[in-house]
């Protein structure tokens, strides 16, 4: 079941992956949101979990992102690539804009943030730059004449399940974000403490609530444009996948993301 590369998104993408299979990981965590699809991407080894569960029963703060994660580490997956649905917090970027941020701003309260709870053993890992630099590399060189994303940014994570006010909008807009989701944390801390590279492609479904003035945000709406932009976000990811470096064991990795432990004695050995 081993797979190099994981993706961790909407339900549209069981159909992402060919001549897949499934297993369903233990975790330390409990269960993932949905068993873990492994197939092929591109001649690549891709695995696949549905962060919201198969019937998108989980909202954002009830994902068991701890869970997830360490599920798709346990089939092999070093490198993560992450879709999600974002408000732009900009009103040059409009809907069918794909951001590929390189920080993130975490404003979630109540949510797992650590797989390092055990007593006597404290485990700090760096987070300066979230996201892993070779995931952002590849998803902006799989840009076309369709899909051009935007290279840099700000998330800010809110913690949901309800939208911003337009105060709130305006606000995380003046702290220098650029666009507003609700599951980009703890989901990029815990591939970081877990030594992941981990990358998010944001794409934009609506303007957030205090940006334009117009309606406020509907979650039908977000669903519609997230609908009819899958195949270009599948698109993008599998030229992505296909440029990605090549697997390479975590004693010799030259990524940093994938060193972010080391020297550190870990309360229990990871999968």
């Amino acid at each position: 079941m081993d797979a190099e590369i994981g993706i961790i998104g909407g339900s549209g993408f069981y159909e992402f992956l060919h001549n897949a299979t499934t297993v369903l990981p233990t975790t330390p965590f409990g269960s993932p949101s949905a068993p873990i699809t492994v197939g092929e991407v591109a001649g690549r080894r891709v695995a696949f979990v549905p962060r919201h569960g198969q019937r998108h029963q989980f909202p954002p703060h009830r994902v068991n992102y701890r869970a997830n994660l360490w599920a798709l580490r346990s089939v092999g997956v070093r490198q993560v690539l992450a879709p999600a649905a974002v408000g732009s917090l900009k009103a040059e970027f409009g809907p069918g804009t794909f951001v590929v941020p390189d920080q993130v701003i975490d404003r979630t309260w109540g949510r797992k943030h650590t797989v390092y709870s055990a007593k006597g053993k404290v485990v700090h890992v760096g987070f300066a730059d979230p996201y892993c630099p070779r995931g952002r590399a590849a998803v902006l060189a799989a840009a076309d004449a369709d899909v051009q994303p935007v290279d840099g940014g700000t998330l800010v994570v809110i913690n949901g399940p309800r939208f911003s006010t337009r105060a709130e909008s305006r606000m995380h807009a003046a702290l220098g974000g650029t666009v507003v989701g609700m599951t980009g944390v703890p989901e990029a801390s815990v591939a970081r403490e877990l030594a992941m590279c981990y990358s998010t492609v944001c794409l934009v479904t609506d303007h957030d609530a205090g940006v334009d003035g117009g309606d406020a945000v509907t979650h039908h709406a977000v669903l519609a444009q997230f609908a009819g932009n899958i195949e270009r976000m599948k698109a993008l990811l599998t030229r992505a996948i296909a440029g990605l470096p090549a697997y390479e064991p975590d004693a010799v990795a030259t990524c940093s993301c994938r060193h972010a432990l080391d020297g550190q004695e870990l309360p229990f050995e990871l999968p």
